[in-house]
């Protein structure tokens, strides 16, 4: 029996599993990494500590597994898109903090880019100007710091998203590294040409970004190179690539038009395939790379992106102190009735789809003495759901597809009374698939690419539902609720 190792490295915690050909987890390992916020609306991490924990976490699963490189017939990686890193490829050195995808500081430079051709960076990229995006992130940097600049001019600076940084060191390094991305997280950089899959030029010459810096765009399913002798997996193929969102998309098995999942992860993320088809929205959604099997025409996708999720429970349990433990706001959050009318908008780094407001800041409202850190809790969850309902419903508008079933995964995934009311407020039924479709997703892709798998249709038939919510809320319920929200968001604009 074959097995598959997966690297899932995420916004805050890496994860590596090995997987067998029937899609069943042998062993897990992971850890969270250090989170940094240096200034209001700056996200940064350690590019090397990221490599330091991915190494750590490969050599816990193997001795949990009692593997060895021998054992693993591939490998597949899945990663946080946006976050950019740039090094020094003489010495492997990051030249500054990696800039996390929810980190607003480009601000200016989005400004900058959308009055100069706003509609035709989205008409090339299938992305709205915005701070998410790396080329922004890429080109702080390269605006702002020196020893980075420098480096770039003189031929000594790469550019990655978090996979081509793994991969670059999986493969070598210094010692001849792959400076490769695939197509997926190719597709959120803000520079790719959804149309061709390849560096746009004229995204190039609007940015300023230096072609050379950029890595070799693959498809997300082929050939990313060898594992260097030197590591626990040497000689070991990566034979499969795909942006976190992308991949549990592809662990969740949506692989025809109409087919939606849902994350509830860091961020919360929703994708609808729409074949090979690029379709345009007009409503605040991001025409994105579902996947690309090498020799293949790529699959695309219509995505809702929403930058606060899981991480709004982080922020009471670090920032807040309300709860001790992740696990303890679920407890919390049952312990009262409903919200007592408060809500919750987590515009921490502004709001993405469907507004794209960065002017917008974390609001709180409806607040009264009778109000307890319970009802804050519920307010913190309900805001999960509030967004991915005014996403399915942008959704349902813009693509025409019904959205009359998603398909949830990620580790909010786990709370069902959660999912129930998705299932209430967005008036469509919920189905729960693995909790860890990322990592899954990622094994299904390397899979397909050493062939282990023939194709789509044999993971498809690996695919196990967990759970199932339908919605039971009257709607004259589901009305005022979804009015209340609005009115919330709308006192959180502005603000910058």
């Amino acid at each position: 029996m074959g097995h598959i190792l997966a690297i899932d490295e995420g916004t805050t915690s890496t994860r590596a599993a090995v997987l067998d050909e029937g899609g069943r987890t042998v062993a897990s390992a992971a850890r969270e990494f250090d989170q940094s916020f240096p200034r209001p609306g700056w996200v940064e991490h350690d590019a090397l500590e990221i490599w330091r924990v991915t190494r750590e976490m490969i050599g816990q699963v193997l001795g949990t597994s009692q593997f060895t490189a021998a054992d693993i017939d591939c490998i597949g990686i899945t990663d946080q898109r946006e976050t950019t890193v740039v090094w020094d490829p003489t010495t492997g050195r990051p030249l500054a903090p990696a800039i996390v995808w929810q980190d607003t500081r480009g601000e200016e430079i989005v400004a900058r880019l959308a009055e100069r051709a706003g509609d035709r960076i989205t008409e090339i990229t299938g992305l709205p100007p915005a701070t998410y995006f790396s080329a922004v992130k890429l080109l702080w940097l390269l605006e702002s710091d020196e020893e980075v600049r420098r480096a770039a001019d003189s031929g000594r600076l790469l550019f990655g998203t978090i996979d081509s940084w793994l991969i670059w060191n999986l493969t070598g390094g210094v010692d001849g590294g792959l400076h490769v991305t695939d197509v997926t997280n190719a597709s959120r950089t803000m520079l790719m040409d959804l149309a061709t899959l390849d560096w746009s030029q004229e995204m190039l010459d609007l940015t300023g970004v230096p072609r050379d810096l950029l890595p070799e765009i693959r498809p997300s399913i082929g050939d990313f190179g060898t594992v260097a002798s030197r590591h626990l997996l040497g000689g070991v193929p990566i034979t499969g690539v795909l942006g976190d969102q992308q991949s549990a998309a592809f662990g969740q098995c949506a692989f025809t038009p109409g087919a939606t999942k849902n994350t509830y992860g860091t961020g919360c993320f929703l994708l609808t395939n729409t074949g090979t088809t690029i379709e345009r929205a007009s409503g605040g959604l991001i025409s994105t790379v579902a996947f690309q099997q090498e020799g293949f025409p790529a699959q695309y996708a219509l995505e809702g992106s929403i930058a606060v999720a899981g991480s709004l429970v982080q922020w009471l349990r670090d920032n807040l102190g309300i709860i001790r433990d992740s696990a303890e706001v679920e407890a919390l959050a049952d312990s009262v009735e409903d919200s007592g009318d408060v809500y919750f908008v987590p515009a921490f780094s502004g709001l993405y789809a469907p507004r794209w407001r960065s002017d917008a800041r974390g609001t709180i409202v409806g607040l009264t003495r009778y109000s307890t850190k319970a009802h804050i809790s519920r307010a913190a969850l309900e805001s999960t759901v509030f967004q991915t309902s005014e996403v399915i419903e942008t959704l349902r508008r813009d693509s025409g597809f019904a959205i009359d079933e998603i398909r949830a995964d990620g580790g909010m995934a786990v709370n069902g009374a959660l999912l129930q009311f998705q299932a209430d407020i967005s008036a469509c039924t919920v189905v729960r698939g693995g909790i860890e479709s990322t990592a899954i997703g990622a094994a299904f892709a390397a899979g397909i690419g050493r062939g282990i798998y023939s194709g789509t249709e044999d993971v498809e038939s690996l695919w196990e539902e967990t759970g199932r919510w339908t919605p039971s809320m009257p709607e004259p319920d589901r009305t005022h609720r979804r009015g209340r929200w609005e009115a919330a968001v709308e006192r959180s604009l502005g603000w910058v």
